[in-house]
């Protein structure tokens, strides 16, 4: 027992080889813990997650197996290195060695709460997808960048001039690429705010179609010519945009005129006419029908009504119904339409 203590108590390098073997015992724990979670723990909470509906308990378990070897050896290492007296330089090897795998290990977990960030908006995303991929990629190469000055800061070095530096370097990069910068963050707005998606029905200046992508830098739209029209996306912010896709039904005004020849009597059926032919047609509602002015050669009616659908073509189609049941019913009853004319009256003197 004696020399048993005696060999304990023996000092090797400032350290008894008692310390030596109590440091070994952590590190071994630490490894074996370790060990012990990735190979069974985490494999049975894999089977159970898989059972559950909510993503959540899997991304959690994801987040746990992204945990290697790298990091909890060298916390083994640095845990039992608190027991130990060391030089000075092994030590600080030791400590920035675990900032640097420790800095490295929370941003592989963090990467994997940006992807199922990700993937869950790509699931729901009609469009806008190369937007979605982009953000993913910034927010990930922020995250390297932040834990690179992490990293340098806990070694001891003066971040602050180097943060300047980036700034400088970045208003240098921004003034050189403000266009394309522009665009892009345009269609960050688009995609954030909204205005319009893929397959909206949408008007643009003197430009009407339909949504067929909203890229990074242009959006593109299918003419009702059929051609196909690009416009910049920071264009677009700075432009009126007319959205048929976010209305739930259209309304249409029109004036139809009558000549002056035309009968009072016949004018009184006017709007009973109008009222029985929009009972006939299936997407239109009638609002209202008046004789609302006397015009320079006719008689004006006023009739509005409302179009159940958001479809272009079918607002075009009823308009055609409409416009056709007017003329057939006007024939049928003898009254005639206007068109512009002017009546020249002679006075002849003998």
């Amino acid at each position: 027992m004696d020399d048993l203590r005696n060999l304990l108590s023996y000092e090797l390098f400032g350290n008894p080889i008692k310390i030596y073997l109590i440091a070994l015992g952590i590190f071994l724990s630490v490894v074996i813990l370790f060990q012990f979670t990735q190979n069974i723990v985490i494999k049975r909470l894999k089977k159970f997650t898989k059972k559950t509906k909510s993503k959540i308990d899997d991304l959690m378990v994801d987040m746990l197996d992204r945990i290697g070897w790298p990091f909890y050896t060298t916390l083994g290492l640095f845990a039992a290195s608190t027991y130990l007296e060391l030089p000075q330089i092994i030590s600080n090897v030791l400590i920035y060695t675990f900032i640097v795998i420790a800095t490295w290990q929370a941003i592989l977990i963090l990467q994997k709460v940006v992807d199922h960030g990700t993937e869950k908006a790509l699931r729901k995303a009609n469009s806008n997808k190369d937007i979605i991929r982009i953000l993913s990629s910034f927010l990930k190469i922020s995250l390297w960048i932040i834990a690179g000055i992490l990293i340098l800061s806990n070694l001891g070095y003066n971040v602050s001039s180097l943060i300047a530096g980036l700034g400088i370097g970045g208003i240098a990069i921004a003034l050189a690429m403000q266009n394309i910068l522009s665009d892009i963050f345009s269609s960050f707005s688009i995609y954030l705010d909204k205005p319009f998606q893929v397959d909206d029905f949408v008007v643009i200046g003197q430009h009407r179609g339909t949504v067929t992508k909203i890229g990074i830098k242009t959006t593109r739209i299918q003419s009702v010519q059929g051609e196909e029209i690009v416009f910049a996306n920071k264009d677009l912010l700075n432009t009126v945009i007319q959205n048929f896709k976010k209305m739930a039904r259209r309304k249409v005004v029109f004036l139809i005129g009558v000549t002056y020849q035309t009968k009072t009597s016949l004018l009184r059926k006017i709007p009973k006419l109008v009222k029985e032919i929009f009972a006939n047609i299936k997407l239109a509602d009638l609002e209202r029908v008046h004789f609302k002015n006397f015009g320079d050669s006719n008689l004006q009616f006023e009739i509005a009504y409302f179009v159940n659908s958001q479809d272009y073509v079918a607002y075009l189609d009823t308009q055609q119904r409409v416009n056709l049941a007017l003329k057939t019913a006007f024939e049928k009853e003898g009254i005639s339409f206007a068109y512009p004319t002017q009546t020249v009256y002679v006075n002849s003197q003998n």
